[in-house]
C-alpha cells in the first residue's frame, strides 16, 4: 500500500472507482430492461448527432485535402522533370536558351510557393479546426457517465424513501450523494449545451474560409503559370521561325482506322540516318537522240519505273538494252546517252510482266519490290506496320497516290501475307528509311 501511496493512488480511491463502474453497469442494465427510468434530453442528443456528423465531415475534408496536396507535389515533380528535359534537349546555339532556363527556374519556384501556401492557409487551419473535437468528444462521454451516476443515485434515494423500514441515516447519506451527483452532471451538461451548438454553427464559416483560400491560391497559381507558359510559347515560336526548315508540323491523328495517313513525317532510324525520299538512281535526263535504225528506242520519262517508249509503244528496260546492242552491231551512227536506271519489275494489273503466274501467285496484288527492316520500328497508329530488324516487307502501291506521304511506303510483311493472304488485314505504312531494298 505504501507503494501505491507514493504514486498518489490509494486503496480507497481504487475501490471507489471499481464501485462506481459496478454501479453504472447495474444501472444501465436496469434501464435497458425497463426496470429503471432514464433521464432523457432530446435537445442534447440532437447536438451530439450534429457533433458526430461535423466530426465525420471534417475528418473526410482533412483526408481529401491531404490527398490534394500530395497530388500538387506529384505534379510539381512531373513538371520539374518535364522542364529539365526541355533544358537538356535545347541546344546551346538555339535562340532563347537563357529564357528557357529562367522559365524552368520560375516554374519550379511557383510550384513550391503554391504547395507551401496551401499547407499554411488550408491544411494547418484544417488541423486546428479538428483539434478541438477530441476534447469535446471525451467530455460528451464523461457527461454520459455522470448522467448514469445521477440516475443511479436518484433511484437509490427513492428506494430508501419507499422502503417499509426506513433508515434515516442511510436516507440522509443517499440524499447527499444524489445532490453531489446532480451537481457534477449539471455543470458538465450546461457547458456542453452551450459549446455544441456554437461548434455546429462554426462549420459554415470554416468551410467558406477554407475553400475560398484554396480557390484563391489556385487561381493566382494558374494566372502566374499561364504567364510562364506564354513566355515559353513565345520562345519556341521564335525558335521555329529561325529554324523553320528543320521543323516538322505535328498534327492531331484522326481517330478512325484509315489505311493511309496524311501529313506524316518519317521518324529517323535509331542510327541517326536522315529521313527522306527514296533514292533516285538516274545520272541525268536523256538528251534527244536520232537513231537511223528503224524501231530504235527513244528514252522518255517513264510512266512506270523501268519503262521507256519505243516507236511502237512502251517496253521494259530490257528492250532498250537490246536496242543498244543492235545499234552497236549494225554500226549505227547515232549514240545513246549514258543512263543508269534502277530496274523495277513492270506490273500489269498487279502481276509482273514477263513472269509466269505460278512464280508470282504468292505475291500481293500490285507488288513492286521487297525491302528488309534494318531497325526496329514501333507503330504509333493502327494503320502502321510494327517492324523488327530483319522483317521482309512486300511493297505495294497506295490505293490513292495522293495519300502517300514523303518518306513512307505501303506494304505487307511477307510472313503476314503468306499466313493471311488478305491485304485489308495485313497492309500498313512504314518509314522507308528504316528499311533497305533487297529485290
Amino acid at each position: 500500500m505504501a507503494e501505491l501511496g507514493s504514486k498518489g493512488v490509494t486503496a480507497g480511491k481504487i475501490a471507489s472507482n471499481v464501485q462506481k463502474k459496478l454501479t453504472r453497469a447495474q444501472e444501465k442494465v436496469l434501464q435497458k430492461l425497463g426496470k429503471a427510468d432514464e433521464t432523457k434530453d432530446e435537445q442534447f442528443e440532437q447536438c451530439v448527432q450534429n457533433f458526430n456528423k461535423q466530426l465525420t465531415e471534417g475528418t473526410r475534408l482533412q483526408k481529401d485535402l491531404r490527398t490534394y496536396l500530395a497530388s500538387v507535389k506529384a505534379m510539381h515533380e512531373a513538371s520539374k522533370k518535364l522542364t529539365e528535359c526541355l533544358q537538356e534537349v535545347y541546344e546551346p546555339d538555339w535562340p532563347g536558351r537563357e529564357e528557357t532556363n529562367k522559365i524552368a527556374e520560375n516554374n519550379d519556384l511557383l510550384w513550391m510557393d503554391y504547395h507551401q501556401k496551401l499547407v499554411d492557409q488550408a491544411l494547418l487551419t484544417m488541423d486546428t479546426y479538428l483539434g478541438q473535437f477530441p476534447d469535446i468528444k471525451s467530455r460528451i462521454a464523461k457527461r454520459g457517465r455522470k448522467l448514469v451516476d445521477y440516475d443511479s443515485a436518484r433511484h437509490h434515494y427513492e428506494s430508501l424513501q419507499t422502503a417499509k423500514k426506513k433508515d434515516e441515516a442511510k436516507i440522509a447519506k443517499a440524499e447527499e450523494e444524489l445532490i453531489k451527483a446532480q451537481k457534477v452532471f449539471e455543470e458538465m451538461n450546461v457547458d456542453l449545451q452551450e459549446e455544441l451548438p456554437s461548434l455546429w454553427n462554426s462549420r459554415v464559416g470554416f468551410y467558406v474560409n477554407t475553400f475560398q483560400s484554396i480557390a484563391g491560391l489556385e487561381e493566382n497559381f494558374h494566372k502566374e503559370m499561364s504567364k510562364l507558359n506564354q513566355n515559353l510559347n513565345d520562345v519556341l515560336v521564335s525558335l521555329e521561325k529561325q529554324h523553320g526548315s528543320n521543323t516538322f508540323t505535328v498534327k492531331a491523328q484522326p481517330s478512325d482506322n484509315a489505311p493511309t495517313k496524311g501529313n506524316k513525317s518519317p521518324s529517323p532510324p535509331p542510327d541517326g540516318s536522315p529521313a527522306g525520299t527514296p533514292e533516285i538512281k538516274v545520272n541525268h535526263e536523256p538528251e534527244p537522240a536520232s537513231l537511223d535504225t528503224p524501231g530504235a528506242a527513244i528514252p522518255k520519262s517513264p510512266s512506270q519505273p523501268g519503262d521507256v517508249t519505243e516507236a511502237g509503244g512502251t517496253k521494259p528496260v530490257a528492250v532498250l538494252e537490246g536496242a543498244k546492242e543492235t545499234a552497236a552491231s549494225d554500226g549505227a551512227s547515232s549514240s545513246l546517252p549514258a543512263v543508269v536506271v534502277e530496274t523495277f519489275p513492270a506490273t500489269v494489273n498487279g502481276t509482273v510482266e514477263g513472269s509466269t503466274p505460278s512464280k508470282r501467285s504468292d505475291l500481293p496484288p500490285g507488288f513492286m519490290f521487297k525491302v528488309q527492316a534494318q531497325h526496329d520500328y514501333t507503330a504509333t497508329d493502327s494503320d502502321e506496320l510494327q517492324l523488327k530488324a530483319g522483317d521482309v516487307v512486300l511493297v505495294i502501291p497506295f490505293e490513292n497516290p495522293e495519300e502517300q506521304d514523303e518518306g513512307w511506303l505501303m506494304g505487307v510483311k511477307e510472313s503476314d501475307w503468306h499466313q493471311h493472304k488478305e491485304l485489308e488485314k495485313c497492309r500498313g505504312v512504314f518509314p522507308e528509311n528504316f528499311t533497305e531494298k533487297v529485290q
